[in-house]
């Protein structure tokens, strides 16, 4: 007699249970989330199109040199000239809220998994599973637990690309060398010194690589995240499939490249200099 185990069906009922019993809980998350994405799209659509440009270009400059301050300048332009200058802030609004909430929760899970064994052990498989796990299905309890909208989208972006960051923060925290930790521990400094003054510092480069790589993935969840009404670009690009219009697909996807290689190249010049 033949056995089989639905893990999906114990999974359904967690989700369920959590969906009728935590929604006080996710009403607050989804009214925080909603009102710092509104926030932000409002602060960015509020300026005159050419002050965020300026913006923009004037922190490539600083960190990437007048290449990429070049490029963005011209991307944007573009992007504005295309007709998809509020789809865009729309997007980058989202991005923002989505990749500081991810790093609140990945840099200290990528610390604690540096400094406990136990903690690797557990996270590790985890971040597996996020990793490798279609990016389809975390719209399905997000969907559940926040209805569609902004939320929803930037909950499954979180999740999917937190994974990067920790892993990064805890190969950074590992690579301190021993000797300069014994060295500041010899001198006196406590578990929390050492952690705030030598190991992050010296592991800056590395976190900030992390960082790079959870921007790009929250991006890349843009289109993903339109599906759920999430608003931006991914709308854009989904419409163009649904009514198979090439013109504005090509157009809402040259978009999110352009962006995407626009806050690429912002970040890895904050790692250079770092």
């Amino acid at each position: 007699m033949n056995k089989t185990i639905n893990i999906g069906q114990y999974v359904e009922i967690a989700i369920n249970w959590l969906t009728e019993n935590a929604k006080p809980l996710f009403d607050v998350i989804k009214n925080i989330g909603n009102s710092s994405i509104m926030g932000i799209e409002w602060g960015l659509l509020a300026v005159p199109f050419y002050v965020v440009i300026l913006l923009f270009a004037l922190l490539a400059l600083w960190k990437s040199g007048k290449g990429v301050a070049i490029m963005t300048i011209a991307g944007f332009t573009l992007i504005y000239l295309m007709g998809f200058w509020k789809e865009t802030m729309e997007t980058l609004a989202l991005i923002v809220v989505s990749t500081i909430t991810a790093l609140v929760f990945s840099i200290p899970l990528g610390i604690w998994a540096a400094k406990s064994k136990l903690a690797e052990k557990i996270i590790r498989p985890l971040l597996d599973l996020m990793q490798t796990m279609p990016a389809f299905v975390y719209l399905i309890p997000a969907v559940l637990f926040f209805s569609i909208g902004k939320v929803p989208g930037a909950f499954a972006t979180i999740i999917f690309a937190m994974p990067p960051a920790v892993r990064l923060t805890t190969l950074g925290i590992e690579s301190v060398p021993k000797d300069i930790v014994e060295a500041a521990r010899s001198f006196g400094a406590t578990n929390r010194q050492i952690l705030f003054k030598v190991e992050l510092p010296l592991a800056a480069k590395t976190i900030l690589t992390g960082v790079n790589q959870t921007i790009l993935l929250s991006l890349s969840m843009v289109v993903i995240a339109g599906m759920i009404a999430a608003g931006g670009l991914g709308e854009k690009v989904l419409e163009g499939i649904n009514n198979l219009d090439i013109g504005l697909g090509f157009e809402s996807g040259l978009s999110v490249v352009i962006l995407a290689i626009i806050l690429d190249r912002i970040t890895q010049g904050f790692v250079k200099k770092k």
